[in-house]
């Protein structure tokens, strides 16, 4: 599959890299409590691709970067998403993911914020092993920025469609730390301020279409894979792309009222409209964004050194948009 094949082609430049970083992001819990190294153990063992730390390694290798250096920072930013995915699983309430058992549905809502706590302690510890006040800076900026998305989420009007505060609200959530990923990178390198601008852009740009392919498979994906219901942001009053797509594109069907004037409908209402957003061209339009984001992601390496990591950079912007759960 297409998918398939782009995720070997970005990773195997990283198939000796990758253990590192995992290693040092493992080392973290040692000398603390053992509940604490089983925690981590656990949210580690979870999977994923380790798109952020790639991201990272590949850009600062392009820039001329030290090795040890990205390696740490790599660490470092994956370490910051796992503990922004501790304590999302705990107010979002879930008890899966990746079809593994959250944190919280396993310990009190009290131990599992002060294992984010900690997690998020480590990560900024290793971010200032990297000895560059520079990226300790726009690590503190990023995560303020995560945080800030997520009380705006909380007490902002639910279940209204608003493209502007959909884009704040995924840039804060996923695409500041893919800036994080390629500025800090760019950092720990020889490269002068206008390439850190342009790696930058790239990281914006990839990082906002991956918010949004995910969104797009919160629709498109089968639950038993997904591990939640479908649509389950809509259900608990988001509003993501394709119902503001399709909300743009049917803007008579009385089901997407309450996407313009907010509120909780009732189930009934709620099957109706993702069962129309899934066969309306609202997942295709939403689509045609993402990947917007990630020619404009593609455009702005242009310039950059050429090389294998370069293509990896590409490949990986690519599977973005060709990604499946």
């Amino acid at each position: 599959m297409v998918s398939s094949d782009l995720t070997i082609k970005f990773m195997t430049p990283m198939q000796e890299l990758i253990p590192r970083v995992e290693e040092r992001m493992h080392r973290q819990a040692i000398g603390h409590h053992p509940d604490l190294g089983a925690a981590l153990q656990h949210l580690l063992s979870s999977g994923g691709k380790r798109i952020r730390p790639t991201v990272a390694l590949l850009t600062g290798m392009m820039l001329g970067a030290e090795i040890e250096d990205l390696i740490t920072l790599s660490a470092s930013i994956e370490l910051l998403h796992t503990a922004t995915l501790v304590h999302d699983d705990l107010i979002d309430g879930a008890l899966l993911r990746r079809g593994i058992a959250t944190l919280n549905s396993r310990w009190t809502p009290a131990a599992t914020v002060l294992t984010g706590d900690f997690i998020f302690a480590q990560a900024a510890r290793l971010a200032a092993e990297t000895n560059s006040v520079a990226v300790m800076g726009i690590f503190a900026q990023t995560l303020a920025t995560i945080v800030n998305g997520e009380i705006a989420q909380m007490f902002n009007s639910r279940g209204i469609a608003n493209r502007q505060e959909y884009h704040e609200r995924i840039y804060a959530k996923t695409a500041s730390m893919f800036e994080l990923a390629t500025e800090a990178a760019a950092l720990l390198s020889p490269a002068d301020s206008a390439k850190r601008r342009v790696v930058r852009t790239f990281g914006y740009e990839i990082g906002m279409a991956f918010q949004i392919v995910d969104d797009i498979l919160d629709f498109t994906g089968d639950q038993s894979t997904v591990g939640k219901p479908v649509a389950g942001d809509l259900r608990q009053g988001l509003v993501t792309l394709p119902a503001i797509c399709y909300l743009e594109l049917n803007p008579d069907d009385p089901d997407t009222e309450f996407l313009k004037l907010g509120g909780y409908p009732s189930g009934t209402v709620i099957d109706r409209l993702v069962e129309s957003i899934r066969a309306s061209g609202a997942i295709r339009a939403a689509m045609q964004e993402a990947r917007g984001f990630v020619g404009r992601g593609l455009d702005a390496l242009t310039g950059m050194p050429e090389g294998v990591e370069k293509q990896a950079l590409i490949n990986l912007a690519q599977y973005i948009v060709e990604r499946e759960l």
